[in-house]
């Protein structure tokens, strides 16, 4: 019987489709992308043909080779890989690799593609397969050459100017543009103080609240009252005119409809995931792949939602259907309207074949698969199963009335209130926002209900409340806004918004505090450097711009070479110009104040290492001083005050009752207290500009108890202990320190013992270049060869020094082969 081998990117992929084809089909996973440009200068030729060096990557070789050895058995090769440009990408590789090897040897390469993983959709896409699409396959191409030369070019000068380890990304570096900008919108707000009237109206028993809309015959705006004094006047002026009531002139009553929105695509999954359970785009997309992918319901496996990197918000016919009868079954038939809905795709490269992200079977409920789900996989599910049943449901009713109200003949107040009819869609999709900064929650109605008012009649007016506000600056981006702004200006593609922000944070651009995201000093200053000399990469209009042009490659309209060519035209002269730029130009210098103390001038900027205030300059007689700044501490904002305050390091607390001297200074590896030859590190809540002599010492006192407690034996005349460490007993004098050989027991170690192998771990640590513990990183571990020969020695080698040196080189020389590898 014929053989056929199914390739795919992941195993669970894999596991779920090999239980829909059966025995006459062997599925494996590619684990991904099997080749990537070569990782040096060179790998795209930019002289012309724009050709690719490619390698296979190393951790998928493996795989690689499974996918050979399985093809030697199999009549036909299925590339059944994610249907997107990506995964198109990805069987293209992998043909061309299996090529190269002479693998394929005539067989006949088929390219199925299904948009969710079910019996039905995998086994219709198996009796209908197509070739692979080389237009897909040309911008995917395309995407990653740009993507190289952008990294290659613009990073090593970034590295040059400004720090080691920065990158710069063609898409990378827009969205970082984005959050500075919006910042530097923050910092030059002003903010501007008006005040608002509200009074509190009393029918019966009711009370409600109106606002004050006419003052004095004029239009109350934003501004009308701008202070405490001018709120107070209009106040006396109002309560003197309304005389205690306030007269009803007129109501209006009308009903609202509200409509669903469309289902999910990749964007708006990831934005309300984001506001509404609090999860990170990549948090989103990780449980997404899970639940498409499949997952075991007692012993079944089954994709339970729809590929989830769609453009698209189309749904199947017969997707449609089910949704609604479940909504029947489930909401009732009221919640039903009498035509199916249908939504259109508003991106340009949205192709309709495509479908949104859905349920695979909208009569899988959240509650019958939630025990078969983890937390994050049944939150998302149940978000994504509700958000496709309300796209299907009737528009939620309701009753809306706004009364308007007057104090005298002057003055005019105005009462909102609003009461839901029929809920409609919103019995399923009402799921409240998580994060108190989102304003935008669009399913939270004002549920205010007033009395009964009828034109002609007077009510009560208890009092006037005056309450202070000030203008707010933009707020900073969230995860969700951020995703957002990029669909909006075609930054992008959804399918890469969370590595883009995944990046932007690794390379410490951006801190995400309090769900907003902050630029860092690095962030700000890369930022205004590719703002200001390469402008063009960092436009938004031109990004979008390569965006379509990529698009148009991927649907045919447009070669990919040229595309290119035009890019690198512009782009190389470019970089060869800036890379004349000091580091000087580029990392800005703000100066501060003057040092009262040397009057010197008082700078900070960005070095090599991070941000730092520094005292004087390169041309005085005396070197600067410098001074890393705190990492609360920004070069745009630090003042005198605090740049003065991080030289005060080090400090010196005072003395022990031994005589030892304790300071605190900052090394490299955090905060630490010095007394005498020793060292102890500060606790987080440890300021070492504010910490004093008597937490320094109960530090000391923690850390002596904890060296006790660990203590398995002391040799007082020798100043040697044996310790338990983390990773097993060791010896050490305070300066240096030995493994002990497991065939050693630590409490039969005499203090000669313990001297012979410190002597011998120095030893080592001579021969590897002064780097402790050599090859393995074991500090003066000895080899168990040597092991045996060290207890006889012992008394001989601490006797005669000449002896135990010789006995030492010799025993390192015996082990250094064991320890070699290729």
């Amino acid at each position: 019987m014929s053989k056929n081998l199914v390739i795919v990117e992941s195993p669970a992929k894999a596991k779920t489709i090999k239980k829909y084809l059966g025995k006459d089909f062997e599925v494996l996973a590619s684990y991904g992308h099997v080749r990537d440009l070569v990782p040096k200068d060179g790998a795209v030729d930019t002289s012309g043909s724009f050709d690719m060096k490619y390698q296979i990557i190393d951790r998928n070789e493996k795989h690689v080779r499974a996918i050979i050895s399985a093809l030697k058995e199999a009549d036909a090769l299925f590339l059944a890989t994610d249907p997107d440009r990506e995964g198109e990408a990805i069987s293209w590789h992998l043909v061309e690799l299996l090529k190269e090897k002479g693998a394929l040897k005539n067989k006949p390469v088929k390219r199925v593609v299904f948009h969710e993983i079910t019996e039905r959709a995998v086994n219709e896409a198996i009796a209908n397969p197509r070739d692979i699409a080389y237009d897909l396959v040309n911008a995917q191409q395309a995407r990653r050459a740009l993507d190289y030369l952008v990294g290659f070019n613009l990073s090593p000068l970034l590295w040059r100017k400004i720090q080691p380890g920065l990158s710069a990304g063609r898409v990378q570096s827009p969205a970082l543009r984005l959050i500075c900008e919006r910042e530097l919108e923050i910092r030059a707000f002003v903010p501007q103080e008006y005040w608002t009237l509200e009074a509190r109206a009393q029918k019966e028993a009711q009370s409600f609240g109106a606002k004050l809309t006419e003052l004095d015959g004029q239009k109350v705006e934003q501004f009308t009252l701008t202070d405490a004094g001018g709120s107070d006047a209009a106040k006396v002026r109002i309560l003197a005119a309304a005389q205690g009531s306030l007269k009803v002139v007129a109501v209006d009553k009308k009903q609202r409809r509200r409509n669903p929105s469309p289902p999910f695509t990749t964007s708006t999954l990831q934005q309300e995931a984001n506001r509404k359970l609090g999860f990170t785009s990549s948090r989103t997309m990780r449980a997404a792949q899970q639940l498409y992918e499949g997952v075991d319901l007692g012993g079944d496996t089954v994709g339970l939602i729809s590929y989830m990197r769609t453009d698209s918000v189309s749904l199947a016919q017969e997707a449609i259907a089910e949704i609604r009868k479940t909504i029947v079954k489930e909401f009732g038939d009221k919640t039903l309207p009498g035509e199916p809905r249908y939504y259109k795709s508003k991106s340009k490269n949205a192709q309709e074949a495509h479908e949104a992200v859905r349920p695979t079977s909208a009569a899988r409920t959240p509650k019958s698969v939630a025990r078969f789900l983890s937390p994050d996989q049944a939150k998302l599910y149940e978000l994504i199963w509700k958000r496709t049943m309300a796209c299907q449901m009737n528009p939620a009713v309701f009753d809306t009335v706004a009364a308007d109200l007057k104090a005298g003949l002057q003055h005019t107040f105005r009462a909102n209130g609003s009461v839901l009819l029929e809920p409609g869609f919103l019995a399923a999709y009402n799921i409240k926002v998580t994060d108190p900064l989102d304003k935008s929650d669009e399913d939270d109605e004002d549920d205010k209900r007033l009395p009964v008012l009828e034109v002609g009649e007077t009510v009560n007016l208890l009092d006037l409340d005056a309450e202070q506000h000030f203008t707010q600056p933009p707020p900073r981006y969230t995860e969700a806004s951020l995703v957002k702004t990029l669909e909006e200006f075609d930054i992008g593609r959804p399918s890469t918004y969370a590595s883009i922000i995944s990046t932007l944070q690794a390379r410490e651009y951006v801190r995400l505090d309090s769900k907003q995201f902050t630029p860092t000093d690095v962030g700000m200053i890369v930022n205004k450097f590719l703002t200001d000399h390469f402008t063009q990469y960092v436009d938004y209009e031109f990004t979008a711009k390569l965006e379509d042009d990529l698009d148009a490659v991927s649907r045919g309209e447009r070669e990919w070479v040229p595309l290119m060519a035009d890019f690198w035209g512009s782009f190389k002269p470019r970089v060869d110009e800036k890379m004349e730029l000091t580091r000087q130009e580029v990392s800005e210098t703000r100066q501060i104040g003057i040092d009262p103390a040397t009057g010197k001038p008082v700078s900070a900027r960005l070095g090599r290492y991070g941000p730092f205030v520094q005292i004087g300059t390169k041309d005085d007689v005396d070197k600067p001083r410098f001074a890393s700044l705190r990492a609360n501490q920004r070069i745009d904002t630090v003042t005198l005050a605090d740049a003065l305050a991080l030289f005060q390091l080090p400090r010196r607390l005072g003395t022990l009752e031994n005589g030892d001297e304790v300071e605190v200074n900052i090394g490299r590896f955090g905060p630490y207290a010095r007394y005498g030859k020793s060292f102890v590190s500060l606790k987080k809540d440890d300021d070492p500009y504010t910490i004093g002599l008597p937490r320094a010492i109960e530090l000391i006192e923690q850390k002596a108890a904890a060296l006790e407690a660990a203590t398995i034996k002391v040799f007082e005349g020798a100043g040697i202990r044996i310790i338990k460490g983390r990773f097993g007993p060791y010896i050490t004098d305070g300066t240096r320190r030995a493994n002990i050989p497991k065939t050693r027991d630590p409490e039969t170690l005499s203090a000669l013992d313990c001297e012979f192998f410190l002597n011998e771990a120095e030893e080592k640590d001579k021969a590897n270049g002064g780097k402790k513990g050599g090859k393995g990183g074991k500090k003066g571990a000895a080899s168990k060869k040597t092991a045996a020969t060290k207890t006889a020695t012992t008394k001989t080698a601490v006797k005669k020094a000449a002896t135990k040196k010789a006995a030492s080189k010799k025993a390192t020389k015996k082990s250094a082969p064991k320890k070699k590898k290729p």
